[in-house]
């Protein structure tokens, strides 16, 4: 009982003696680390310790005044242990991520269905012989292999389900990274899916609309008009009498793509940190725009409010867009007017070839108007998203994709169109020059040339535009590594599906002569006495405070000349994280120093045998050298800490995408 009471009693001053290396750790350290694990790490670090001293020094039990000299070297050696400890937890299981004991539990079922999933995809890669890219061992230079890769790419994608089916169709609307032969192989992708079991989608349905299907709709068709990968569509109609169509999301897909996202982007972390080739297409960059696309589809209310933006764009009465019905909308159901007409490729052979290229020259002007001059436009306009209607109107549908430019690319784009109307590359290079992201480092004179060279490729006198110079371009913007924006990919792709929507609707419609004749349209409106008047006042107002403050700073800056107060102020290292980098380097190469020269001091202090003596066996020299000697240790782990807490800052970088 004696024994239990001072047991008791003892244990404040313990839990005294961790505390100073809970805080020291922490403090050296620089993360936020759990009190649990700290004072773990702090009971291993006493326990190593003292057990370590005794075992070299079994006299300092006889010898108090041997045990005071041994406190800094004894405290030391706890403190290094409880790094040692802390850090090895570190690497092992991070702290900071905000699950804790039970969040990691809960969490374990989820990490083993991810895993599942990764070896699944690994498998599909290697049975596809394209496992070797993966690790950097192959690259893109053996041309002879493009034809037989690409096959292999597109059959893997396949195989690899809903989100890899949906990634490869974005990779073929991207001929600025990849070569033609990967593009025609991935056009081929399609969404081969079964419809989802009719009771659970009722039951999805009911969830998402707070009540019974029966009760929201007058009538429900139970078998789907259309099923994609994500979602279904049925007919329906309202109690109001309104014929509408329903678009449910399908069971358990929300999950399945956030799991083969992550996967997604490990992958692409992967491929940029060993392949050459991933690197030079953005490979990390392309999987964070795919990864945001992917989860805007996912959300109805963000097709809804595209439907809105889309529709308050669109001045064109002879296209007309779905209306959507927002109390019954929700993020998993979207329900909008039904669109009575027939699929373009369905109806295309009920219609005569003249009408058939008024219809082609109506669309094309259409999605230009969205692109050049409203900044919101229709990302996917694919022939099953384009109805003809009963009263010879055209129909949009599926607005899960949007494409949204500012200004400046708007700006950007219309300089482009315009200089390939008039065929000019100078015109041509500043026009590409603002919609791309510049590298530090571009011959623009070069860039010119190759340009001019395009413009007399394909731009000659009475010669038609053909789409095969988007081809070249793309070339030209890969070859001076000019990265396309998001935004800016999303017009190509638009561009890219159109032409085989035209061509399907009118083999003879030329989508580049239209759109050259489409640019000198909107030339000549922007130079009516009207629009010039207009873009004049506009111009006008905004440079207007500037030129009221002119006249007073010319007066400022010549006062000062006069007088010989006229100077100069540059200011090195302006910038707080400039200054944050410098600071940071300077401590570390401080701590490597005092490290070294304590490593140093430590060394030639145990080898001496001089100074006067301790115990029979320990002198004060080597005292001192067993103190600087743990000094080093604990110098030099820190500098291990603050390099490894900088890599896994840089890996959690490359694994999450921005915002």
């Amino acid at each position: 009982m004696t024994e239990l009471i001072f047991g008791l009693l003892s244990l404040p001053v313990y839990l005294l003696m961790l505390w100073p290396l809970v805080v020291a750790s922490r403090r050296v350290l620089g993360v936020r680390i759990g009190v649990v694990r700290a004072l773990l790490g702090a009971a291993a670090g006493w326990a190593v310790a003292v057990h370590i001293m005794v075992l070299l020094f079994p006299a300092a039990e006889a010898s108090p005044s041997l045990f005071v000299g041994l406190v800094i070297p004894i405290a030391g050696c706890a403190f290094l242990t409880t790094l040692m400890f802390l850090f090895l937890a570190e690497m092992a299981l991070p702290s900071g991520g905000g699950l804790g004991v039970l969040g990691q539990v809960r969490s374990l079922r989820a990490r083993l269905a991810r895993t599942r999933r990764y070896w699944q995809v690994s498998r599909i890669a290697m049975r596809h012989g394209i496992g070797p890219y993966f690790t950097g061992r192959r690259t893109d230079g053996d041309r002879a292999r493009h034809a037989v890769l690409a096959r292999s790419l597109r059959r893997a994608l396949e195989d690899g389900g809903v989100t890899f089916v949906k990634l490869g169709q974005v990779l073929s609307t991207r001929p600025d990274l990849l070569p033609p032969v990967f593009i025609d192989e991935l056009s081929r992708l399609q969404d081969h899916v079964r419809p989802a079991d009719p009771e659970a989608v009722e039951r999805e349905l009911a969830r998402a609309l707070g009540r019974p299907v029966t009760e929201a709709f007058a009538e429900f068709e139970k078998t789907p008009m259309a099923t994609a990968s994500i979602a279904q569509v049925y007919r329906a109609r309202l109690h109001t009498g309104e014929d509408v169509v329903v678009k449910v999301r399908k069971p358990g897909v929300d999950k399945i793509v956030e799991r083969d996202l992550d996967i997604l982007h490990r992958m692409a972390a992967m491929l940029d940190r060993k392949a050459k080739w991933a690197r030079s297409i953005g490979v990390v960059d392309l999987a964070e725009g795919f990864a945001a696309a992917l989860t805007e589809e996912l959300d109805f209310r963000v097709e809804a409010r595209n439907i809105a933006a889309v529709s308050a764009a669109n001045t064109d009465e002879a296209v007309l867009l779905p209306t959507v019905f927002a109390e019954l909308s929700s993020e998993r159901v979207l329900v909008m007017g039904q669109l009575r007409g027939t699929p373009i490729r369905s109806a295309v052979a009920e219609v005569d070839a003249a009408r058939r290229g008024g219809l082609a020259k109506t669309l094309l002007d259409c999605v230009l108007r969205q692109v050049l001059l409203h900044g919101v436009f229709h990302a996917d306009p694919h022939p099953g998203n384009i109805l003809l209607l009963a009263d010879g109107r055209l129909g949009l549908l599926d607005f899960g994709s949007v494409g949204r430019l500012d200004a400046t690319l708007r700006s950007g784009l219309q300089e482009m169109l315009a200089a390939i109307a008039r065929g000019d590359p100078v015109a041509l290079r500043d026009g590409l020059l603002e919609i791309v992201d510049r590298p530090d480092q571009i011959d623009e004179h070069r860039l010119e040339r190759a340009l001019g060279s395009l413009v007399s490729r394909h731009m000659a006198e009475g010669q038609a535009l053909q789409i095969e110079m988007f081809s070249d371009l793309f070339r030209i913007v890969a070859d001076f590594r000019l990265a396309i924006p998001p935004a800016i990919a999303s017009v190509f792709r638009a561009f890219a599906t159109i032409e085989g929507t035209l061509t399907l609707l009118s083999p003879s419609f030329n989508m580049m002569t239209e759109s050259r004749a489409f640019a000198g349209t909107l030339i000549g409106e922007r130079m009516r006495p009207t629009s010039v008047r207009q873009t004049v006042t506009e111009e006008l107002v905004s440079v207007l405070p500037i030129l009221r403050r002119i006249p007073r700073r010319v007066d400022r800056v010549t006062a000062a000349l006069e007088q010989g107060r006229l100077s100069i102020n540059v200011r090195l290292f302006a910038d707080e994280r400039d200054r944050h980098v410098l600071t940071g380097m300077l401590h570390e190469m401080l701590l490597a120093m005092t490290g070294m020269a304590a490593g140093v001091m430590a060394v030639l202090l145990l080898a001496s045998d001089g100074g006067p003596k301790i115990t029979p066996a320990v002198t004060l020299n080597q005292l001192f050298g067993y103190n600087l000697l743990a000094i080093s240790a604990l110098l030099g782990l820190r500098l291990l800490f603050v390099v490894f807490r900088a890599q896994r800052q840089r890996v959690l970088a490359a694994d999450q995408p921005d915002g």
